[in-house]
């Protein structure tokens, strides 16, 4: 405990806003790492064993799907349960399941972003506190200014500048990756919904590549 009471003292009144950021951060790119990792492509590797020559078979295509939590995996399996509805409607229906998954997707992600921007920000004025600090004691004393007296202004200056910089990196840096994970992962279920929607409808893909591309 005693390094991180250092630390916190280091940082001066701008130490909690900056852990609050920090904490905020690591939660959440957590939780997305996790959401990841339940999408990866190996996941779905159901996809490259489907029978292409032939009617899609929904109960067993069901059964196999049964329990998986990918985002690819969950929407097959919303559509299978509309096999008996009308194309249009199936379409209707996975669009807005679609919109759904994607402000899921993006939870969070604005977060990061708003971190990201204030962070820094939070760091400069931590910079501006320090340097009125460090003023205020060389204007107390009626000696030489010694460099004990710009230690402890200055320190917090930098410690807060450097805090407020490394929360925003991984804040900013993930937000934008993991956006561009999420609209790349929209994109290849919507494509794959929209393959399986023409089968139920009796139009069958011509390969295997025409159902991953």
């Amino acid at each position: 405990m005693a390094p991180f009471e250092t630390y916190l003292n280091n940082l001066g009144v701008m130490a909690w806003p900056l852990l609050c950021c920090l904490t905020l951060t690591l939660i959440i790119l957590i939780e997305r790492l996790a959401n990841v990792a339940i999408n990866a492509p190996w996941r779905d590797h159901w996809l490259r064993q489907l029978d292409c020559q032939s009617p899609l078979d929904c109960p067993a295509l069901e059964q196999r799907l049964n329990g998986r939590r990918s985002l690819l995996s969950r929407g097959t399996q919303m559509l299978l349960s509309h096999a008996n509805q009308d194309k249009a409607l199936r379409e209707e229906i996975a669009g807005l399941w679609l919109l759904k998954q994607k402000r899921r997707l993006m939870a969070g992600l604005k977060v990061l972003m708003v971190i990201g921007i204030i962070s820094p920000m939070m760091g400069l004025l931590g910079t501006v506190l320090g340097l009125i600090q460090m003023f205020q004691e060389i204007g107390a004393s009626n000696g030489p200014v010694t460099p004990a007296q710009l230690a402890d202004g200055l320190g917090l200056a930098m410690y807060t500048t450097a805090a407020g910089l490394i929360i925003a990196l991984p804040a900013v840096g993930g937000a934008h990756l993991l956006t561009l994970w999420a609209e790349r992962q929209l994109g290849k279920t919507e494509h794959v919904l929209n393959r399986i929607n023409l089968w139920l409808s009796g139009i069958t893909p011509r390969s295997q590549q025409e159902m991953t591309a």
